[in-house]
């Protein structure tokens, strides 16, 4: 019986080790655990805390101030300009005059990213990297009958502020939201909630979890449109 139970428990401890040395995704890991950060010399960047684990709320990450944002938005993303429920391309906007949408997103991304920023004041001085993937919000056509689903997506990199070395791995971020059709949207731009003013308040938010949570921003189950957004 002696032997039995201790094979038992020796085929126990080796389940347990197997299972402890299974890899896991980094794409919502805490920065500090992402690979390029793990390689990194700890004198390039300094954001292990001195303090003892227990210091940091649970699911959270390290505090970090961010000093500077860069946007880019590549001239290779399509812009679609066609009144269709669906068009294809990568970037559709109709709220701001005909002109360069690759600016017009640029610029609503730089208010919603130093907006969320200003919620973090306190922390490893860091630069933040965005390269815009997608960003489909709605047509015409769409914004006042079916309405849909803004489909938003990008690469987010974070630098260290003072040596300029990366700090984790890049990763995308899926930053869906739902689009208001109808009446419903009719009644939000009464209350001056336009498609701008969501969209942006949203990535704020995007970010502040982002910077701030261990899992990261989880993009939201939309439904058949967001589906058809994947396609």
């Amino acid at each position: 019986m002696k032997l039995m139970r201790l094979i038992t428990l020796l085929g126990l401890g080796a389940m347990v080790s197997a299972c402890a040395n299974i890899e896991t995704a980094t794409r919502n890991a805490p920065f500090e655990a992402a690979p390029a950060f793990a390689a990194a010399p700890v004198d390039t960047v300094p954001l292990v805390s001195a303090d003892p684990p227990a210091a940091q709320p649970q699911g959270m990450t390290p505090a970090m101030h961010i000093t500077a944002i860069n946007v880019h938005v590549p001239q290779s993303l399509k812009v679609s300009e066609a009144n269709r429920y669906y068009p294809s391309g990568d970037i559709v906007w109709r709220e701001d005059p005909i002109g360069d949408r690759h600016a017009q997103v640029k610029a609503i991304f730089e208010t919603a990213l130093q907006r969320g920023a200003a919620t973090m004041g306190s922390g490893h001085p860091v630069v933040l990297d965005i390269t815009v993937s997608r960003f489909h919000a709605l047509t015409e056509k769409a914004r006042y009958t079916v309405g849909g689903v803004h489909s938003i997506a990008f690469d987010m990199q974070l630098r260290d502020a003072a040596t300029g070395a990366l700090i984790g791995a890049p990763h995308h971020v899926k930053a869906d939201l739902k689009a208001f059709g109808g009446q419903q949207a009719i009644n939000a731009e009464s209350r001056g909630q336009t498609q701008k003013v969501r969209i942006t308040a949203h990535l704020a938010e995007v970010l502040r979890q982002e910077m701030t949570r261990v899992e990261g921003f989880e993009n939201p189950k939309l439904g058949f449109m967001q589906v058809v957004n994947k396609l």
